[in-house]
């Protein structure tokens, strides 16, 4: 079976973003994969993490991966500090990627900003962690948003260079896994940048932890503009706040955004928002209750997680000591 590794970082605040575009295609995917989803821990401290902070962020993350169905027996759920070969892995392909291939990768740029001289070196070889997470387990299949798909060529052109520097076909080229319109969620303020955890506006999102009265209060707020809803996809011209919310709408109820446009279209945003706040309440406000039961019994968390990493660590042994005895690391 095609194995899918895939996880997210445990910064805070979980957002529909994180929901809509990745973590519900997650709960789709695990009846038809073998999959792996971690806690990607040692990715956040690329940026300097208050650590009690982490922790509870830790199990936040693996909390909402649980309330929104992801089956911890079915699947492979886990923190990534909890099996030391990612981190013995990465340092094998810091030594197989070029600097010129690093030098091109956008997201560091946008996260050094120009202080990149102040940027952890963590932060600037972060891809190549993120293919071995990838490789670890010989992953064929990674579900990505658009903002990780460079990471994703990456992994494959390491790949492909290991298995060519050693003359053995040891690593897969994971394929990605792209969905549709609401792999980008929006701002609720500003439709023309992501919906991000980081926002200071906490009207910007809608997070996995908010309430069915601050989903509600979050959509009457969210930026539109006086023009009915658009009837066609064609209406959307310089209206990118209007389009975000209909692509919101149309991904919690699986329609494509011209069946949102042929069902609205022409009515006001009032009506519209009305809508979109009953569906938004009835997906996303048990999935918070669910959360917050996960988060009021850490133990049970921890437990999950210490599981999983037993038997991730389990895949990744094996392969890891492939890869050394490749590289021509004497064994103790």
């Amino acid at each position: 079976m095609d194995r899918i590794f895939s996880g997210v970082q445990p910064s805070g605040n979980l957002t529909l973003g994180n929901y809509l575009g990745a973590i519900r295609n997650w709960v789709e995917l695990q009846n038809d994969y073998e999959c792996i989803f971690c806690v990607v821990d040692m990715h956040a401290i690329t940026q300097w993490q208050d650590p009690a902070e982490l922790t509870r962020n830790t199990r936040e993350v693996a909390a909402c991966y649980l309330a929104a169905g992801i089956d911890p027996k079915k699947n492979i759920l886990f923190n990534q500090s909890a099996v030391s070969a990612h981190a013995e892995l990465a340092w094998i392909f810091n030594c197989v990627a070029r600097m010129g291939w690093l030098n091109r990768m956008t997201q560091f740029k946008e996260k050094a900003g120009k202080n990149k001289e102040n940027a952890s070196v963590g932060l600037y070889v972060y891809p190549n962690l993120m293919a071995a997470d990838i490789l670890l387990y010989k992953g064929t299949h990674v579900p990505v948003g658009d903002d990780q798909k460079q990471h994703l060529e990456l992994a494959r052109d390491i790949a492909q260079k290991f298995n060519n520097d050693f003359g053995k076909e040891i690593f897969p080229l994971p394929e990605p896994m792209i969905f549709g319109a609401a792999t980008r969620v929006m701002s609720l303020r500003d439709g023309t940048k992501k919906m991000s955890k980081s926002d200071p506006s906490e009207y910007a999102r809608i997070g996995m932890k908010d309430d069915a009265d601050a989903i509600a209060l979050k959509i009457r707020k969210a930026k539109t503009d006086p023009h009915p809803v658009p009837d066609s996809v064609d209406g959307f011209e310089d209206r990118a706040e209007a389009k975000n919310l209909m692509n919101i709408y149309g991904a919690l109820n699986n329609m494509k955004l011209e069946e949102v446009c042929a069902q609205y279209g022409g009515q006001s945003f009032a009506d519209f928002k009305k809508a979109l706040t009953e569906v938004a309440v009835a997906k996303l406000s048990p999935i918070s209750t669910e959360m917050q039961r996960y988060m009021d019994d850490p133990a049970q968390v921890d437990a999950i997680l210490r599981d999983g990493a037993e038997r991730a660590n389990a895949i990744a042994q094996p392969i890891l000591q492939e890869v050394k005895d490749v590289v021509g690391f004497l064994r103790p």
